[in-house]
């Protein structure tokens, strides 16, 4: 597997439930470890971001037992709330960033940041104010309110590469 894979959408079917004390998430409707759905070592992605959606976090998956069963690594970069038939994406962004807790939704109260796969053609469309894309590749995109309540946005390249295939993933919003 690639250091930095290129698909930010790989798949969604189903919604999911996660046992926080032993890792395993339980899929309905879901198709992991077929071709083109969810392997070891992408990032699950639990909840939607942007327009009044929950967002839970991430997980990396170490472990498939079926099509609608799979174990992650850790639960350190989930909120810590219930996840139960609730919608997920799976991604081949870096691991490393899950591992990462600045980049972990656990770290409420804090600054808001997430990574995402951004394509070639998603440079040209532009995103809502302030999160207007600037390469492809992967990016890093922190949202934290100022001391004058105003939505501020830094957005890091992480790596610049084109090939990267998203699937109209939605950007963070003021509310999540």
């Amino acid at each position: 597997m690639a250091l930095w894979g290129n698909n930010d959408a790989v798949g969604s079917g189903g919604t999911v439930s996660l046992d926080y004390s032993t890792g395993v998430v339980t899929g309905s409707g879901t198709t992991f470890g077929e071709t083109g759905a969810a392997k070891v070592g992408d990032v699950i992605r639990f909840g939607v971001r942007g327009s009044g959606g929950t967002y839970f976090g991430d997980a990396a998956i170490v472990s498939i037992a079926g099509t609608q069963s799979l174990t992650i690594g850790s639960t350190a970069g989930l909120s810590g709330a219930t996840i139960a038939g609730t919608d997920f994406y799976i991604s081949e962004l870096p691991v490393s960033s899950v591992k990462d807790v600045t980049y972990s939704e656990s770290s409420s109260g804090t600054d808001d940041k997430i990574i995402y796969g951004v394509s070639d053609a998603d440079t040209a469309i532009g995103g809502p104010a302030g999160y207007e894309k600037i390469d492809a590749g992967w990016v890093g995109i922190t949202t934290y309110v100022d001391n004058h309540g105003n939505l501020r946005v830094k957005r890091e390249v992480l790596v610049a590469m084109s090939g990267i295939t998203t699937g109209n993933i939605p950007y963070p919003t003021a509310e999540g």
